[in-house]
């Protein structure tokens, strides 16, 4: 019988409190994947006329699976305060104080523009420590901007034929899945590690012309295949669901790339650094892979600002490491 997720937390060196958080998180995400089952039938599908702080139109799933992991969430007795990609500012939970405790970060749906034709999405999820402080005090904005090193605890789940949480503590790897019969959390994956070598490359090839050199020359050359400088062939996938997307090159090895573009010049990328980036990076890390921003590992990625975007190109260490070159070469 395969380990479940608590029990598997139980033999780490996770704190209780951390595990109760994680537990909470996973379970609210059970709920969202049975909204996620029922679609059109559940009337979540579909767009609202609010935008969220990014500017973007929200879905009405977006909310929805928002609300329910603060409402969720709240519960955890060692949660101090919670952030969201859908939300202006944090969501304070209770006093920080001399025990500390921890600060929650998700994406509650990432690839949301898949929702409404059914391909994959997710839920991304990072959880920091919360400062320590001699006397009870609110949680406040500076609390989260830490470096993504800094993360205890990393993980997404993606909602697929099969509905699978990827996790790490810190030391490693592990995959479960939801067994939708009994509601239970199955491991199904020990130590996951991304080959090292890949012939696969995931990014939207139809803004090649806004590109850094370095992004142009790298596709150029997957492109070019066993004729060109690489001497093999490569295959391009692209969701457009980063859950998604990571999560094959976790199974199977691979980049992906959602690299600085000059539409927008002034932004570090597009991606959210505390959302997405970090907590994808961490996994990464762990499972064998490399992270880049363009200029250096994004877990060393100085934090300052909740919702700071960052470009992102992670996966296989070999065909990042090769993407560097190609930065510093630039």
């Amino acid at each position: 019988m395969p380990t479940n997720l608590r029990d598997y937390l139980a033999t780490t060196e996770a704190e209780p409190a951390l595990s109760d958080l994680i537990v909470t998180v996973v379970e609210t995400c059970s709920e969202i994947s049975a909204l996620v089952r029922r679609g059109a039938l559940g009337e979540v599908l579909g767009a609202l006329e609010s935008e969220n702080v990014q500017g973007e139109v929200q879905k009405k799933l977006d909310v929805i699976s928002n609300d329910m992991l603060l409402q969720r969430c709240a519960a955890s007795p060692a949660l101090v305060a919670m952030a969201s990609e859908e939300m202006d500012d944090i969501h304070p939970v209770r006093a920080a104080g001399p025990k500390g405790g921890y600060l929650l970060l998700f994406d509650p749906l990432d690839g949301s523009s898949n929702i409404d034709v059914n391909v994959s999405i997710g839920t991304i999820f990072s959880v920091l420590p919360a400062p320590k402080a001699d006397m009870p005090r609110p949680a406040v904005l500076a609390d989260f901007l830490q470096k993504g090193r800094a993360q205890v605890a990393a993980g997404y789940v993606v909602y697929g034929p099969q509905t699978t949480l990827v996790l790490t503590l810190g030391e490693g790897v592990n995959a479960f899945t939801l067994d939708p019969d009994t509601g239970d959390w199955l491991q199904t994956g020990a130590a996951i590690t991304i080959p090292a070598e890949t012939k696969e490359y995931a990014i939207n090839a139809s803004n090649m012309r806004h590109w850094a050199p370095a992004v142009r020359g790298y596709v150029e050359t997957c492109l070019a295949g066993e004729t060109g400088p690489r001497g093999k062939n490569f295959n391009m996938r692209w969701i457009a669901s980063m859950v998604a997307d990571v999560h094959r090159i976790m199974m199977r090895g691979g980049v992906f790339l959602y690299p600085w573009d000059k539409r927008e010049p002034d932004r570090a990328g597009k991606l959210r650094l505390m959302y997405e980036a970090n907590p994808m990076s961490l996994l990464v890390e762990q499972a064998g892979g490399a992270a880049f921003d363009g200029r250096g590992p994004i877990l060393d990625a100085e934090v300052t600002d909740l919702h700071q975007r960052i470009s992102v190109m992670l996966g296989s260490r070999a065909e990042v490491a090769h993407i560097e070159r190609l930065h510093q070469g630039a």
